[in-house]
């Protein structure tokens, strides 16, 4: 890192007099391996490097939403040599000329946060070799073929991992510099009975190759992909509704969106304005915390260089607060959250969640089951982009899962709808699971039940325990519900 270090020094060094500079150094290196029929069907390992300028020039200290401000220039190259960084410099500044000026625009400063130590990189992961990762791969795809006799094939058994190091400096005395590494495994499979199919994935994820685990990714798929034989298409009615954790995982992602301060102040997010009012069931503690290392999002700095930290957004049902990056904030009238994110060298920072996870609270998923007692499980959902806005709160999408009966997973069912809206469900919150589970992406995941959800489709539904129903007449994956925390 210390040759990220030097490059970024050597920009901020170029600076001129009154001029506001910040540059993000990044290296990287990744690794995806895909296999189909016990042969490599695909394989990369490449290596990337870049580098990002930012210059604001004019006022950018006024806050004061007046006439005029400063201007943002901003540019990028994929390389770290030298004629390049110098010249990527002088396109950020050229480029500054040209954008209309922002009373609001400027670069982070310190604010006196320390930042957390965090251990997110495992040294380990560049030693193994890469014959290691194909046959890890080929393991998982021969676990799923072999694992249950319906299952007519596996689609695709994947490989991957990352490590990046990233230096971020400016001329406001900011210096950050962190490293991470990532591993994960995913399959999915189609299983077959008669002349129906069903699909299934699976995935296992850590930090090194050490930590992934084939053999629960394999039992997933082919959990997920069994138990949905026999699904027909239920009805409508209106009762509780119980997310699987994959599935809240996208939905906690949804709501993040609506508490991003640069959505508030753009009148984007259907809690503005509520700041202090109830919003959830008291039950409901929402944070969102990149100094977690089991996120995968963790950081010890955010997307500006200030230091990450915790932010409670809502607090037993109170909505506490939103997430800002250094504009946002200045646009709101309040202070940086230390919450700014973004794309790489290649992106600009803009105000966003990065490790969201609702407080758990006292049950497992089969707690949460048997409380429940009757209702719909919800194993995944289709429609998220287009059925749930973080603008509006509306939420309507396709799903499919299983029948709750006498607190257990019963008949599947498929090509079902489930609409109500994220205000309507925050406040109809029966339980949080305490499977928590961090998975890719900003939030983690864990069980959910809402009450009182739409439910749309043709009923009553069809019963077939022969088809539908594991040993001992149950629906369920092997050793039930995992606790991952």
């Amino acid at each position: 890192m210390k040759d990220l270090d030097k490059i970024a020094a050597l920009v901020v060094g170029r600076a001129l007099p009154g001029e506001n500079l910040e540059v993000f150094v990044a290296r990287g290196h990744d690794t995806e391996v895909r296999v189909f029929k016990g042969e490599i069907e695909s394989l990369s390992s490449a290596t990337s490097e870049g580098v990002g300028v930012r210059v604001v020039s004019g006022n950018g200290d006024s806050g004061n939403g007046g006439s005029g401000g400063a201007r943002l220039g901003f540019a990028w190259a994929g390389s770290l040599d030298d004629v390049v960084v110098a010249s990527t410099l002088e396109e950020a500044r050229d480029n500054a000329r040209f954008t209309t000026p922002d009373p609001f625009m400027k670069l982070a400063t310190k604010d006196g946060v320390s930042a957390v130590e965090l251990d997110l990189f495992d040294p380990g992961l560049s030693n193994v070799a890469i014959d290691e990762k194909i046959a890890l791969a080929l393991d998982l795809e021969r676990r799923v073929r072999s694992a249950d006799p319906r299952i007519r094939q596996v689609t695709s058994a994947d490989y991957g991992d990352a490590s990046v190091e990233v230096v971020l400096a400016s001329t406001a005395g900011i210096r950050a510099a962190s490293r991470r590494t990532s591993a994960y495994l995913s399959v999915s499979a189609i299983a077959g009975d008669s002349d129906e199919s069903e699909t299934g994935s699976g995935f296992s994820v850590g930090r090194g190759f050490d930590d992934l685990d084939p053999a629960r990714a394999g039992e997933e798929a082919v959990c997920r992909a069994t138990r949905m034989l026999g699904a027909v298409k239920g009805g409508s009615k209106r009762c509780t509704v119980v997310f699987d954790p994959r599935v809240s995982s996208t939905l906690l992602s949804v709501l993040a969106e609506a508490l991003s301060g640069e959505a508030v102040v753009k009148g984007r997010s259907f809690l503005a304005g509520r700041l202090g009012e109830s919003v959830a069931c008291p039950s409901v503690t929402l944070v969102d915390d990149p100094t977690d290392a089991r996120a995968y999002g963790a950081s010890p700095y955010d997307g500006e260089g200030l230091a990450s930290r915790r932010n409670e957004l809502i607090v037993s049902g109170v909505l506490a607060g939103f997430v800002y990056d250094t504009v946002s904030a200045a646009r709101a009238g309040v202070a940086s959250t230390g919450s700014a994110v973004r794309a790489g060298f290649a992106g600009t920072p803009s105000a966003g969640c990065r490790a969201v996870l609702m407080e758990p609270g006292a049950s497992d998923q089969a707690g949460i089951l048997a409380a429940v007692g009757s209702g719909l499980y919800v194993q995944s959902i289709t429609g998220v982009h287009s059925g749930v806005s973080p603008v509006s709160g509306d939420f309507s999408v396709g799903v499919e899962g299983l029948m709750i009966r006498d607190g257990e997973l019963a008949e599947p069912v498929r090509e079902m709808t489930v609409a109500s809206t994220l205000p309507k469900m925050l406040l109809s919150m029966l339980h949080v699971g305490n499977d928590v589970e961090w998975l890719p992406g900003n939030a983690a995941g864990q069980t959910l039940a809402v009450s009182d959800m739409q439910v749309g489709g043709d009923w009553p539904v069809r019963l077939d325990p022969l088809r539908t129903r594991g040993p001992g007449g149950r629906v369920g994956c092997g050793s039930g519900p995992r606790r991952s925390s």
